[in-house]
Formats: C-alpha cells, sequence, structure tokens
C-alpha cells in the first residue's frame, strides 16, 4: 500500500505545479493585453494628431509642435510656410477624387522630403503648413528655399497610366518670436493668396511677406 503522506505529498506539489502554470499564463495573458492596450492607445493618439490621408501631422498637432519649436533655447531662426494647391477643384472634377486624394499624399511626401527634419502639416483641404529653420532671416534665402519647393511640387504626379502636374501657390514670412507665430502664419497667408492672384503665367507663384 501506498503511504498516505506520499501520496497527499505528491498531489499537493503537482497542485503547486498546476497553480503556478495557471498563474504563468494568466500573467503571460495580461501582458499581452496590456500590450495591445498601449499599442491601440498610441494609435488612437497618432489618429488624433495626424491626417488620416498624407500621415502629416493635423492642424492641432501643428501649432503644439510650433510652440515647441518656437520656444527652443538654440533660438534658430525660423519662416513660417503656407501653401496651397492652385486650382485643386478641377483635379477632382476632371479625374475624381481617388485621384485628388492621390495628389495630396503625393503632394504631402514631396512637401516633408523638402522639409527635411523641420515641422510640416496638413491644415485643411489642399492647403498645408511648415515651420522651417533659416540659416537666417534672410530674404535671398526664402526666396531660393521657395523656388525649390514649387519646382519640386510642379514636377509630374503619376496616376494610374497617366501623369498630371499641379502648382502651388506659397507665401512665407519670418517668425520673431515665440509670441509671433499666429501673426507670422496670417502674413504669410495673405502672401500666399496675393501669389495666387498672380496668374499661371508665373513660373512659380511665391511670395515673401515683408520682414
Amino acid at each position: 500500500m501506498p503511504d498516505p503522506m506520499t501520496v497527499a505529498s505528491g498531489i499537493s506539489a503537482a497542485g503547486a505545479l498546476v497553480s503556478a502554470w495557471q498563474l504563468r499564463r494568466r500573467a503571460v495573458r495580461a501582458e499581452a493585453e496590456i500590450q495591445l492596450l498601449q499599442a491601440e492607445l498610441a494609435a488612437e493618439r497618432h489618429a488624433a494628431s495626424h491626417d488620416p490621408l498624407t500621415g502629416l501631422p493635423n492642424r492641432r498637432a501643428f501649432f503644439r509642435l510650433a510652440a515647441t519649436l518656437l520656444t527652443d533655447p538654440s533660438g534658430q531662426p525660423l519662416v513660417a510656410v503656407v501653401l496651397d494647391l492652385d486650382d485643386f477643384k478641377q483635379v477632382n472634377d476632371r479625374y475624381g477624387h481617388a485621384a485628388g486624394d492621390q495628389v495630396l499624399v503625393s503632394v504631402a511626401q514631396r512637401l516633408a522630403a523638402f522639409a527635411g527634419n523641420n515641422l510640416v502639416a496638413r491644415l485643411g483641404g489642399d492647403e498645408f503648413a511648415g515651420l522651417l529653420v533659416s540659416p537666417a532671416h534672410d530674404r535671398r534665402w526664402i526666396e531660393h528655399a521657395t523656388r525649390r519647393l514649387c519646382e519640386a511640387l510642379a514636377a509630374p504626379i503619376p496616376l494610374g497610366g497617366r501623369s498630371i502636374r499641379v502648382t502651388a501657390s506659397v507665401g512665407l514670412a519670418p517668425v520673431h518670436g515665440p509670441a509671433q507665430l499666429t501673426d507670422a502664419l496670417c502674413r504669410a497667408d495673405a502672401a500666399m493668396y496675393e501669389a495666387k492672384t498672380l496668374g499661371a503665367g508665373r513660373p512659380t507663384r511665391q511670395l515673401v511677406a515683408e520682414c
């Protein structure tokens, strides 16, 4: 006959192993659930601060990130940029909204590539904005940068078996301090609309607001 104490001890040990295994399984499951919740939270935060079509920061995120840049102790000169695609409605009317979306994505990619590590965002519709670090508040540098941006945006955009060209009107204005972002954007926006009135005959529709 087996010793009752031995049997009881074996049963207790087996029970302890089962309990430990169950606890381990619950811990692994809980860790997986936490990781899933963290990923969902990160995705929600990203969605709340980024444009769903282009992936660029949205209007709210632009002003939040710009405020951080403007309080940077390095105090690098910054230039506000506002751009708007010319006659964008014709793209949607002629080629369809899917093509219009592809144009916006391409423009966003080109703007981001041009800006590098600088802040750019889609404010809404076909309007984009940026905050660029410049060597100085030098008008010639700003005008040169604007021409390069307009040229990048004007390159053909492939759409299925065809390609189209779009142009953008661009306005720029130096930012003179942390409290001057809204003023600089207003001046850049005014310069952009003035550039739009110059007409398609101008190689690049761009103006620089007075420093």
